[in-house]
């Protein structure tokens, strides 16, 4: 039943009835992509999972004032990455807070077995190709194409426009286009008579 249930429906019940299964439901479809966007800020599979239990408990800890948030998609996937980025601080001497001076690692999840397929050199190029785009292109890139979220909402999560948001995934998309050209669909060869 719960698994079934949108996020707003599971957050409703949270904030109402303080309903532990709809938490937990939420937990259980949220955690994983928040543990990956913390974990390309923050390298560590551990503080990422640290980071995103925090967040679940400051979730907890507010449930009685959910009903004044819009999207709670996208108020978790900024309080994770401000818990992050405070992760950040208090771990290194000389943070970088600036997601544009990140070095952010690329988390390629594979889903399902179509995915699966993919041989371990094209995963290794694709991974490489994420890598040469500039850190905030590299979280743009995956909040909206892995994480399927809005441009709208990657805009606010980031507190950056939804144009510049579309701009650099062009870019992103561009350049990963230029760095795979041959996991390009084949062109259909002209035969000239």
């Amino acid at each position: 039943m719960y698994a079934s249930m949108d996020i707003a429906t599971l957050q409703g019940r949270i904030a109402l009835y303080e309903d532990m299964k709809a938490y937990e439901a939420l937990y259980a479809r949220l955690a994983p992509r928040l543990q990956r966007f913390s974990y390309s800020l923050v390298r560590s599979r551990e503080a990422a999972e640290e980071v995103v239990s925090d967040v679940f408990i400051k979730l907890w800890q507010i449930r009685n004032t959910l009903h004044r948030v819009d999207n709670l998609q996208v108020y978790l996937y900024t309080i994770t990455k401000n818990f992050s980025l405070n992760y950040i601080t208090r771990t290194y001497k000389h943070p970088v807070v600036s997601l544009d001076d990140m070095e952010v690692e690329p988390v390629i999840h594979l889903g399902n077995p179509e995915e699966l397929y993919l041989s371990a050199e094209v995963v290794e190029r694709v991974r490489r190709a994420i890598l040469q785009l500039p850190p905030q292109c590299r979280i743009i890139f995956q909040l909206v194409k892995e994480d399927g979220l809005a441009y709208k909402e990657v805009a606010e999560i980031l507190h950056l426009s939804v144009l510049t948001v579309r701009n650099q995934l062009a870019i992103a998309v561009r350049k990963m286009a230029e760095a795979l050209p041959a996991l390009r669909e084949p062109q259909p060869r002209r035969i000239e008579k």
